[in-house]
């Protein structure tokens, strides 16, 4: 492994937009690679844009039809034999703590041992994901590859408060998506992971363009004050709601839901300040998750939060959306929260929680017809798998097991 070694100590110290002219000249030393090419995923999931000097210049190609798609899709390595002439083209994804960034494909020579040598190309592109992520503080390259379409201003905003699009660790998975995606106004959702708890936000500012953007933007960073200061999570709504009455005084509101998942125990404290709503599937059963309502963040001054428990159990998977998915009609007019999202979520039910949120609206997108959505869209989805050493729940015992007690 020195090899590899040198290869991640030439990424750390390499310039930030040379990390695929690092990561090139590695594999053609080490595995004789004439091509190599990476591919980020759009802000729409949709396709997979060549990362290069000059933006847009190569075509994209879909994330759900392509050789490409299909390695970043299973989260597996893909090898085609079929492609030019005595070469094998390998496509590996490059993935960051479950969050899919994208997929490194590279020609090798035929008679390449490719499966002896798939260890380390993947430990490369391991290193490679954490890199760009450094990287991204200082060069637009990565960025510029991600978009597709030019960003509203609004968007812009959203997007780099974002925490990314998944998350995983020994106890959850965690995946996230919104539309449209280049145009999104105020919905967002942010969490953050320490040593004990995993704190999930899912927020829903009101207005258009700007206002929203900037509504949601000082909402999120109260939320995030408050959360680094130590508060509790009724603490954290508190502060949050004097931040956005203060500077509207009552003009506007931000909705919001807030969840600190204890990593040990599975205990659940929530605080539903607002509209974005929860469902709860368990055993195969899907129910909506029911809370008190409390006044949405910035309506009234010095509101009190009083937090809620529950509690959740290996194999549960809980999903998270916004109005502008539960609300959105059908041609008959049937709210797509009424039946269909619990049947999208019983559909989904063998993805894993990142692949969940694109599903689920792709699904509102076909129910809802041929119109554009009118608002955001935001769906989080969250696999809880327990604390280290607890055994989930198989796929068995999740169709055929108990029904979840109500909430």
């Amino acid at each position: 492994m020195d090899r590899i070694a040198a290869v991640d100590l030439a990424l750390r110290a390499g310039a930030p937009h040379t990390l695929l002219e690092i990561v090139t000249v590695a594999l053609t030393e080490l595995y004789g690679a004439e091509r190599v090419e990476l591919r980020l995923a759009d802000y729409g999931m949709r396709s997979l844009q060549a990362v290069e000097c000059v933006p847009w210049a190569t075509e994209p190609v879909p994330v759900h039809d392509s050789p490409q798609g299909r390695a970043f899709g299973s989260q597996e390595p893909y090898i085609v034999h079929e492609g030019s002439p005595g070469k094998v083209d390998v496509h590996l994804p490059v993935t960051i703590r479950g969050d899919r960034m994208g997929v490194l494909s590279v020609s090798l020579p035929e008679d390449c041992a490719v499966e002896a040598v798939l260890p380390e190309m993947q430990h490369i592109c391991e290193a490679l994901g954490h890199e760009i992520l450094v990287a991204e503080r200082d060069t637009d390259l990565y960025v510029l590859a991600r978009r597709a379409a030019r960003l509203t201003l609004a968007a812009e905003m959203q997007w780099q408060l974002l925490p990314g699009r998944a998350c995983s660790r020994t106890e959850f998975s965690l995946g996230a998506h919104l539309e449209p995606a280049y145009a999104i106004l105020g919905d967002n959702y942010d969490w953050s992971v320490s040593a004990d708890h995993l704190t999930l936000t899912i927020t829903n500012g009101m207005g258009q363009g700007m206002d929203a953007a900037l509504l949601t933007n000082l909402a999120v960073n109260a939320l995030r004050n408050a959360r680094r200061a130590g508060l509790d999570l009724a603490g954290q709504a508190a502060l949050a709601d004097q931040a956005v009455y203060a500077q509207y005084q009552g003009r506007t509101h931000v909705s919001v839901l807030l969840l600190r998942f204890a990593l040990a125990t599975g205990q659940v404290e929530v605080v539903d300040a607002g509209s974005p709503r929860g469902w709860h599937m368990r055993s195969g059963a899907v129910q909506p998750l029911r809370f008190d309502a409390q006044l949405p963040l910035g309506m009234c001054e010095d509101t009190v939060y009083v937090p809620e428990h529950f509690t959740v159990r290996a194999g549960d998977r809980l999903l998270f959306a916004s109005d502008g998915v539960y609300d959105v009609p059908s041609s008959t007019g049937e709210r797509y929260g009424q039946r269909a999202l619990a049947r999208s979520l019983t559909a989904t039910r063998l993805l894993p929680a990142p692949q969940v949120p694109g599903a689920v609206l792709r699904e509102l997108a076909t129910y809802h017809g041929e119109m554009p959505l009118d608002d955001d869209a935001l769906v989080v989805c969250l696999d809880w798998h327990g604390p280290l050493g607890e055994k989930p729940a198989s796929t068995a015992e999740r169709a055929a097991g108990e029904r979840p007690s109500p909430v």
